[in-house]
């Protein structure tokens, strides 16, 4: 195929959570004259126990060409396991009938994991961003790096992650630190102000707020009971806080601890839960917030930004570059309270450069304009 041709690409996205990083992304390669990018979406964003998140891409007025529903009933590890398999069946009639001249993933999920080792034997070229992190907490740290392995051209976010994908693969050769595409978005996007917020989603931030996310930590699972539990004792004692709290991802336990956190919910006046706040709706609830808890990955590049006080609990995002807003947490109920009482006298945070300047799409872009 010649190269003035316009090149076919497929892009992958799992859920909420990757779908909002690649934003900046998708709305360039739709415009480009270059390529032709089919969006092909699967799991959380066909279930509507996670929100149906497809209708917030077609409300971005983004067209998807595939839906792959693979999720199996239950958070077991088998299930996770059926899930993988059942989505590297489905993803490998996509690859059968279709020639795309590059796959694009992001990140770590499981489910990005098992449609990319689908098209291994069809020998589509992959483009993986945001390799090189490390979450030793999470079973997400091996399909990280795997989907490192697989990829031909790898975008990372930091200098210390294009190091560690250079080491994982054994080659320097098509490694670019572009930085986080979360960037993009936070320069980009017009947030909400906190009466928008409240019109919108009817929660009000004026009032001191915590944004609240937990995860299970996926390899010592047996742990999230008691992980849960103590996190709920800790928010027993934040009455002087509004605590807005987004639900887990479909990982192992994943449903133990949304049944444990919406039973919380329902017994505190001062608790609300959200499934699903949407990139801008999420975002600007960050920038309102007095400061987030729990672990998520959005606690370290888009919390940056602000910046904004994390405290980080447990060991699901071990690995990662612990920036100056973050404060790491055991998940016992007096080590959280007292991080609580930490940030509060924290003093105003210095800027975070660290993940770029909001131009890593059309780095991403132009780098893929030269190479396909």
């Amino acid at each position: 195929m010649g190269r003035s041709e316009v090149k076919r690409i497929a892009l992958l996205t799992c859920g909420r959570s990757d779908y909002s990083i690649y934003r900046p992304l998708i709305e360039l390669l739709f415009k480009s004259k270059k390529f032709n990018l089919d969006i092909i979406a699967l799991g959380t964003h066909v279930s509507r126990q996670f929100g149906y998140t497809l209708d917030q891409i077609k409300a971005d007025g983004f067209s998807i060409k595939y839906t792959v529903e693979s999720l199996v009933l239950g958070d077991s590890p088998e299930a996770i396991s059926s899930a993988m398999g059942l989505t590297t069946i489905k993803t490998s009639s996509i690859w059968a009938k279709e020639n795309y001249d590059l796959l694009i993933c992001l990140g770590d999920r499981y489910e990005m994991y098992a449609a990319v080792l689908s098209s291994i034997p069809f020998n589509i070229p992959v483009a993986h961003i945001s390799g090189g992190e490390t979450t030793t907490g999470a079973i997400d740290n091996i399909f990280r790096h795997s989907l490192s392995l697989t990829a031909k051209y790898h975008f990372t976010s930091t200098e210390k992650y294009k190091n560690k994908v250079s080491e994982i693969i054994g080659s320097k050769s098509n490694v670019y630190n572009v930085g986080a595409l979360s960037i993009d978005n936070l320069k980009k996007l017009k947030l909400y102000s906190i009466e928008e917020f409240k019109k919108k989603f009817n929660i009000g931030l004026k009032q001191p707020s915590i944004l609240i996310t937990f995860h299970p930590e996926t390899v010592s699972h047996t742990k999230n009971s008691i992980y849960i539990n103590e996190l709920i004792k800790a928010l027993n004692q934040c009455a002087n806080y509004q605590l807005v709290i987004t639900m887990p991802n479909s990982d192992t336990q994943g449903d133990l601890i949304r049944e444990k956190l919406n039973n919380f919910i329902a017994k505190n006046k001062n608790a609300i839960g959200v499934e699903s706040f949407g990139t801008i709706g999420y975002l600007s609830c960050m920038k309102h917030c007095s400061f987030l808890l729990g672990n998520t990955s959005s606690g370290f590049v888009e919390a940056s930004f602000f910046p904004k006080h994390v405290i980080n609990l447990g060991d699901r995002q071990n690995g990662r570059i612990i920036t100056s807003n973050i404060l790491n947490c055991e998940i016992k109920e007096e080590k959280i309270l007292s991080a609580i009482k930490v940030i509060e006298k924290r003093k105003t945070l210095p800027k975070i450069s660290i993940y770029g300047n909001g131009n890593t799409a059309q780095k991403i872009v132009s780098i893929l304009e030269k190479c396909l």
